[in-house]
Formats: structure tokens, C-alpha cells, sequence
């Protein structure tokens, strides 16, 4: 009988090994599952948040300076085209602070003189739909930047678009 005693306890051990590791198991599972519907129903933006104080609220508020262009009128390219086209053009230009904006304010003629060099060049067919016009806008952000440089221009905002 006392070898059948031993045989019984040998198993025991082995039977709650084994619901231990699947309890464990199981709680990492629902730990993990847990995070991740935290992550996403919160945005994923938990961890990776600054600590909110009274400069992290200010910064938040502060979307930038706008610096407003005088409308532009160029010709388009139309190489090959019977009639001319014209694009009319209003843009904005989106800077981090006022220290920068005064600081690119007595660059604005290379600015615009940048700005006519390429608009020039364009095409009727180069602005059609939202990536010809991305494009462009890409190409303005960076003729701008380049201009102004060591200044720097955070986006390029359009304010009208037109072209005939």
C-alpha cells in the first residue's frame, strides 16, 4: 500500500505543475489582451503622451503663425496648347513663432521670386486632381525652406486655387 501512496503523490505534483503553468498562462493572456484593447480604444497615444503640465497644455494650444502671401497670377505652361492658361494662387505659409516670421519677412521676395519660377513651369495637366496638387504643395514647402534657409516653414497652406 505504501508503494501505491507514493505512485498517487508523484502524480499529484505533476497535475498541479501543469495547472499552474496554464493559469499563468492564461493570466498573461488576458494581461496581454487587456493592453492591447487599452491601446487601441484609447488611440495608441497612452505611453508615448509628454506629461500634461502647464507648458505641455500651452504647446498643445499654439497650432503656429500664419504668415499670409500676396495672391499670385501666372501663366501656365502650355506648350503645344492653342489657348493660354492662367492659375490664380493664395498661400499661406504655416511657421512655428513670431521670431520666425519676422525672421523670413525680409526674405519673402526670394520667396515669391522661387514660387513664380516653378508655378511658370507647371502645366494645366500637372494640377489635375488632389496628388497634382499635393505635389505641388510638396514642391512649395521645399522651394520656400530653401529660400528662407536657416529659417524653416512648418507647411504651405493654400487659401485659393484657380486655374483657367
Amino acid at each position: 500500500m505504501a508503494a501505491e501512496a507514493d505512485a498517487g503523490e508523484a502524480i499529484a505534483p505533476k497535475k498541479s505543475r501543469k495547472l499552474i503553468i496554464i493559469i499563468a498562462a492564461a493570466a498573461v493572456v488576458v494581461l496581454l489582451v487587456g493592453a492591447g484593447l487599452y491601446l487601441f480604444l484609447s488611440g495608441g497615444s497612452g505611453a508615448a503622451e509628454p506629461a500634461h503640465g502647464a507648458e505641455g497644455e500651452h504647446a498643445a494650444a499654439a497650432p503656429g503663425f500664419i504668415f499670409n502671401l500676396p495672391p499670385m497670377t501666372v501663366n501656365l505652361n502650355t506648350e503645344g496648347e492653342a489657348s493660354p492658361s492662367f492659375m490664380k494662387l493664395t498661400v499661406a505659409l504655416e511657421v512655428a513663432s513670431e521670431e520666425v516670421m519676422l525672421e523670413i519677412q525680409p526674405r519673402m521676395a526670394k520667396v515669391v521670386d522661387a514660387f513664380q519660377v516653378y508655378l511658370r513651369e507647371l502645366r494645366r495637366s500637372d494640377l489635375e486632381g488632389s496628388a497634382g496638387i499635393y505635389r505641388m504643395k510638396e514642391e512649395l514647402l521645399r522651394r520656400v525652406n530653401v529660400s528662407i534657409y536657416p529659417a524653416q516653414v512648418d507647411s504651405v497652406l493654400f487659401k485659393e486655387i484657380l486655374v483657367q
